[in-house]
């Protein structure tokens, strides 16, 4: 064998060498037996062949062998590629190993099944267990009530809870409790007869709110709820009065422009019919003219019946000037009959 082909031989060893030590994790299946976990090379082999990262299954293997715990590789396998695999898969494998060491510790009955469970759920099982030993302390936004008074108070409560495992998958999460624990200082505060009645007891609501059962149908379990501060707003029930009068009143205003405007439209329809009248009474009026001369031309009015006719006409003037207390401006002529 010449030389070149003594170099491709090396060149190919190397290669495969490479190649297996970066297929086959030699070194993790090492630590696996130093720590006590039993392995098999041809088990990482099988994850690599299925997609999954032997450091993410071995790792949290090793980590619960240490704390005594008995889980199964398939199980760990099985729970990584559910989580969909990669970086997402290793953190939820850890974490469940995580929590499931600190409810060990903690004496919290937890097993591995629950904790995938609350895991695939889209719960935090490690921060859970964690809440469980250590509550956590919800605070709520400030809350607006208003007393049977009409007086406004503005409370702001804060929540202690503790995760309850049991009810971790299907249950309601913080904004329940929060809504929950509003509902029920809006409902205290207004069957109260007068705000001074809740600022001289708070703990008159955190009663009430507990003997509710808030967190039923949650996944937390409510240790305490305490009145954090309570204060005085704005006086709600005279603002309403106000507001009432002033809708009373323009309403009113508005009744009155309606009556006003009717009474506009009715006088105009007065004024038009006495102006149909007169222009009626005119029209008559120029008739009479006409009516005469057509008497005179027939023979039917001669004119002394039309000169005593007019003494008629002067007279009646006369006597309406005298009834209305002025002096008549001509007097009546008389004319003899030949």
């Amino acid at each position: 064998m010449g030389t070149l082909g003594i170099v491709l031989v090396v060149i190919f060893i190397i290669v495969f060498i490479i190649l297996f030590f970066s297929f086959v994790p030699v070194g993790l299946w090492i630590s696996a037996g130093a720590s006590g976990v039993r392995i098999g090379i041809f088990q990482l082999v099988g994850m690599r062949i299925r997609k999954v990262a032997p450091t993410h299954i071995v790792d949290p293997m090793i980590k619960a062998t240490k704390a005594g715990l008995t889980i199964s590789m398939n199980k760990l396998e099985a729970h990584y590629l559910a989580r969909g695999g990669s970086a997402q898969g290793k953190f939820s494998v850890n974490r469940v190993i995580d929590a499931l060491i600190a409810a060990q510790r903690a004496g919290i009955p937890l097993d591995f099944d629950k904790a995938c469970a609350i895991d695939l759920a889209g719960r935090n099982v490690l921060e859970a267990v964690q809440m469980s030993v250590n509550p956590k302390v919800i605070e709520t936004p400030i809350i607006a009530a208003v007393a049977m008074d009409g007086i406004e108070l503005r409370a702001k409560a804060k929540v202690t809870v503790r995760a309850n495992i049991d009810r971790l998958v299907g249950g309601a999460g913080e904004e329940t409790i929060i809504a929950r624990v509003g509902e029920g200082i809006v409902t205290t505060v207004g069957s109260s007869a007068s705000h001074k009645q809740v600022l001289e007891n708070p703990d008159l609501i955190s009663r009430t709110v507990l003997n509710k059962g808030l967190d039923s149908g949650t996944a937390f379990e409510i240790l305490s709820i305490d009145i954090a501060d309570v204060d005085v707003g704005r006086n709600v029930g005279a603002q309403l009065q106000i507001d009432q009068a002033e809708a009373d009143k323009r309403i009113a205003q508005a009744k009155a422009e309606e009556r006003r405007a009717m009474a506009v439209a009715q006088e105009q329809e007065n004024i038009a019919a006495t102006q149909g009248m007169r222009a009626r009474v005119i029209e008559a009026e120029a008739q009479v003219p006409l009516a005469l001369a057509e008497a005179f031309r027939s023979g039917r009015l001669g004119v002394l019946d039309y000169y005593n006719m007019q003494n008629v006409v002067a007279d009646t003037g006369m006597r309406e000037a005298i009834g209305k207390g002025a002096a008549p401006a001509v007097a009546p002529t008389e004319h003899k009959n030949s």
